[in-house]
């Protein structure tokens, strides 16, 4: 730049000094009173708006996938699709650092590099073509930060056509204008108009279409237990698959039987004043957590289980049990309600609406995968019907020596190849089911194992020869 050149724009900037406003105080003032009405703005959001309320954070939540915040995904998406990259995508320094720094740099640089003394838009395309190629790529690379590089199938065509929008174009468009501008000495606005144009559409189409190709994710609705009454039953399910193996589903066990390696082991019962009134809610989370291995009960945090529970759901089962059996609080009245609704004389029970609450509450401690229980899982209708190492005895429809039958009633199964040793056991152990949850398998299984209420809705009642008539409280299988 020329010492005429410069005089020329000193001049200028004189007169728009004195017919314009000064920095100081003017510019400033109205920053300061636009700033103010942001800030108020803001506290107005966060009073009267807020945040949707989320569960609470846990750091012991070792299924948490972290994510960056929104305005940092196009970096992670650029990392992503550079290692689509052959051989370049494995030196991730390039992409983290070098292509990052440089890219940095030459807009810090830019002032120096484009001098020109017109501050008309049309007179600097260089710059701005760069600065809106740079943002719609940006844009595009957070639009697709969710969708995969390589799909399901292995196919990599996403994370080609990924690259190819948010690398290809606009690195190609990006040469072209420095060629233009430092090689060619171009002048005109128009041919970079076009690229920019054109490569912005380009962009814009391919990542339409990788768009319109992503599969579309799974909705994952997680429950949250807001309400007490959702927290006292969210516990008593959690407390039914966890504790009742060993403390039984009121919690009054003091020896514990039919647990592999805690066999007549003897524990203090937690339903009364001594675990009640002398822990509080934060100490008995903590109980759960950490486990008493001196005492055979292994830890249930994630911490120090991964397939643990949350921090969460060990709050549903310190409130289940504190409303359940602390007499210094009262159980909501909408809790207190039966299991599955009653049965009316002749009425066949079904799986979803009578069978399922049961085995929920007092099976699942023991019949579900990685438990030593014959192999018999109850973690749905196929299961209990198909599963086991005796599934061809387990439940048969119609037949009072059904093996579930007659557990529940207290009667082992002997070992056929040797009848002094126990095959099974009674179940469930550590609990006494209640007659009428005795009389729900009972009619079930007679039944014929209906699964939905309109399948026992059109199932005779009429009893099998020999067998008890279905309704009765029990049935006495055969020694």
């Amino acid at each position: 730049m020329n010492d005429e050149t410069k005089k020329k724009i000193k001049e200028r900037y004189e007169r728009e000094a004195n017919k314009g406003e000064r920095f100081w105080p003017d510019s400033i003032y109205k920053d300061i009173i636009v700033s103010l009405g942001i800030l108020v703005l803001l506290i107005l959001l966060a009073t009267f708006l807020g945040v949707a309320a989320e569960p609470k954070a846990d750091p012991t939540d070792t299924a948490y996938i972290p994510r960056p915040e929104w305005y940092f995904l196009f970096l992670f998406k650029f990392l992503a699709l550079y290692g689509q990259i052959p051989l370049l995508g494995k030196i991730e320094w390039i992409a983290t650092v070098a292509i990052p720094g440089i890219a940095i740099s030459v807009l810090t640089l830019l002032p120096f590099i484009e001098r020109s003394p017109n501050r008309y838009y049309g007179k600097r395309a260089l710059p701005i073509s760069i600065m809106t190629i740079m943002v719609v790529g940006i844009v595009l690379l957070t639009l697709v930060s969710d969708v995969p590089t390589v799909s399901e199938t292995g196919s990599k065509l996403l994370g080609l056509l990924q690259a190819i929008a948010g690398l290809v174009i606009p690195g190609l468009a990006m040469i072209l204008l420095l060629l233009l501008s430092f090689v060619f000495k171009n002048t005109s606005p128009k041919p970079m108009i076009w690229i920019t144009t054109i490569a912005s559409v380009l962009m814009i189409g391919v990542t339409g279409t990788v768009l319109k190709l992503a599969p579309k994710p799974a909705v994952q609705e997680t429950a949250v237990a807001t309400t007490l009454t959702d927290q006292i039953l969210a516990g008593q399910d959690l407390y039914s698959v966890n504790c009742v193996e060993c403390h039984g589903d009121d919690g009054k066990v003091t020896k514990i039987e039919g647990v592999k390696g805690l066999e007549g082991k003897e524990i203090p019962p937690i339903n009364g004043p001594d675990v009640l009134h002398t822990l509080d809610d934060p100490t008995m989370a903590e109980v759960i957590a950490y486990g008493r291995p001196n005492a055979g009960m292994v830890p249930f945090g994630k911490a120090y289980n991964p397939e643990g529970l949350s921090k969460s759901e060990m709050d549903y089962i310190v409130t289940f049990m504190r409303y359940s059996w602390d007499d210094r609080f009262e159980m909501p009245a909408e809790v207190l309600k039966p299991l599955f609704p009653p049965l009316a004389a002749g009425e066949a029970p079904s799986y979803d609406v009578h069978i399922q609450p049961i085995v929920k509450r007092y099976c699942l401690s023991c019949h579900r995968a990685g438990k030593e229980n014959n192999n018999y899982l109850m973690t749905s209708y196929d299961e209990i019907l198909k599963t086991g190492d005796h599934k061809d005895n387990n439940v048969i429809a119609g037949d009072a020596n059904s093996y579930l039958l007659q557990v529940i009633q207290g009667h082992s199964i002997p070992d056929p190849k040797d009848p002094n040793k126990t095959l099974i056991r009674t179940m469930p152990p550590n609990v006494k089911l209640k007659p009428n949850i005795v009389d729900a398998l009972v009619r079930w299984i007679m039944n014929g194992m209906p699964q939905t209420a309109a399948d026992a809705a059109k199932l005779s009642v009429t009893p099998t020869p020999g067998a008890a008539p279905a309704g009765t409280p029990a049935v006495t299988p055969t020694p």
